[in-house]
């Protein structure tokens, strides 16, 4: 037995998507003895981009403060135990596959088999593992929205923090940025401070909005924190000063954004902390799957094999899904084009509750071609010559391919043995597939 198999046990029971609500949570948590009053102070996280980012930071700047930190993030690329970081003195670890499965297997049990989510299951998996190890902090990332998802049982957090919003997952949140934004902000509570991360205007005015109606001071970006690069480094300011620290290494230029929401949250919660938990936070934080190169493998060894001498491609990895994301891409991906210009392609896997014209509309003018792919083990992806075609109406050449292997095989083809710049891309699930394929652990 594996957690894994646990978990799939579920999954044939329960549905693996979202039905928004906080009853069945709070029920099943009571069942367990409320293991969400018993851990420690929260960072809870709501946005639509960098959620997951924001938190490798976060956890980066506590441990280099000699913090203990338990972090609960979803999805997962390869195993579910990446989900589940348990904090211990000198830097946690994930969570056993064994532990995991006990824990799976005593919140199922105390479910009863009653109607709920497989996520609201594995919230209560998260809870319950972070009531019964010492830290002294937890990182929370919502799965979707804030309002009503299962993370937001948590009453009073250290600090509420909100990432850039966008629209994603209209058909749970809405179809107008407000609309989605007042999801967000529903993990805001009462008195407890909230970090915002730049937004567009109407973003920003239901967030205010919602904190003022809470009492819930609110530090906004570029207002009272501000950043940017200068000389190779990372300048951040905020009222507590200023800071001169390395450039994340993550790359992006948006990593920068998200390294400023982290330093100005933990600011806000450890004021106390120097420039040097800083300096080696951003040498530390990692977070894969975004913007990465894929580093060597049985994928990338399989196509060297395949292709002449002297034209193997750079490939890189990234799971945004959404226009924000596209746009963050396309400008990175135009830097590197500045540096060393190359053909690009885009292997691409989107799942149907995605907006694929507007993602691909923004890579119109860079990427050469896109080759799509399914993305595997899911049945709410589009297929290959489903997503080819709407590719292809917006302006990009697109065939589809039936694997991973074959799709890179394609977009090496398609350069007639010059090097190119491939992007594997649209997709979480997709990147977690790759990386199993190429044996590379994510984390």
């Amino acid at each position: 037995m594996s957690a894994e198999s646990a978990i799939n046990r579920l999954l044939e029971i329960h549905p693996k998507g979202f039905d928004l609500s906080l009853g069945r949570i709070t029920v099943l948590l009571d069942k367990l003895g409320n293991p969400h009053l018993a851990i420690p102070p929260v960072f809870h996280i709501a946005g639509t981009n960098g959620k997951g980012s924001t938190a490798a930071f976060l956890r980066a700047i506590l441990e280099a403060a000699g913090k203990s930190v338990h972090v609960h993030t979803s999805p997962h690329l390869v195993s579910w135990t990446e989900r589940y970081r348990l904090g211990a003195p000198g830097g946690g670890s994930l969570v056993s596959d064994r532990e995991l499965e006990t824990a799976v297997n005593r919140v199922a049990e105390a479910n009863e088999g009653k109607p709920i989510t497989v996520f609201e299951i594995m919230s209560a998996v998260g809870f319950l593992l972070f009531s019964e190890h010492p830290a002294d902090y937890a990182i929370l990332e919502v799965g979707l929205g804030g309002r009503f998802d299962a993370t937001n049982v948590i009453g009073k957090p250290a600090v509420s923090i909100i990432t850039p919003i966008d629209f994603d997952h209209m058909a749970h949140l809405g179809n107008t940025v407000e609309k989605i934004a007042f999801e967000k902000a529903g993990i805001i509570k009462r008195d407890v401070p909230v970090i915002v991360a730049e937004q567009q205007d109407a973003a920003l005015d239901v967030i205010c909005s919602r904190a003022e109606e809470l009492n819930a001071p609110v530090t906004v970006a570029r207002q009272d924190f501000d950043w940017y690069e200068q000389a190779g480094r990372l300048i951040f300011q905020d009222e507590g000063g200023l800071l001169d620290i390395p450039l994340p290494r993550l790359a992006g230029a948006y990593q920068m954004a998200n390294a400023a929401t982290a330093i100005a949250s933990c600011r806000k919660v450890l004021p106390q902390l120097g420039n040097t938990v800083f300096e080696e936070a951003m040498k530390a934080v990692r977070w894969p799957g975004r913007f990465e190169r894929l580093p060597e493998g049985r994928l990338t060894k399989a196509l060297s094999e395949k292709i002449p001498d002297n034209s193997m491609p750079e490939i890189w990895i990234d799971g945004g899904h959404n226009p924000q994301a596209a746009a963050m891409l396309v400008s990175e991906l135009g830097k590197l084009r500045e540096r060393d210009a190359r053909k690009c392609c885009l292997l691409a896997g989107m799942l149907t509750t995605k907006e694929p014209a507007e993602y691909f509309s923004a890579f119109e003018g860079l990427a050469d071609f896109v080759v799509t792919v399914p993305v595997p083990d899911s049945e709410a992806g589009f297929s290959p010559g489903e997503l080819a075609a709407i590719a292809a109406d917006c302006g990009l050449p697109a065939e589809p391919a039936e694997n991973i292997q074959e799709g890179l095989q394609r977009c090496a083809d398609r350069v007639q043995d010059e090097p190119c710049r491939i992007l594997v891309c649209g997709s979480l699930y997709l990147i977690g597939e790759v990386l199993r394929q190429n044996a590379t652990p994510p984390l």
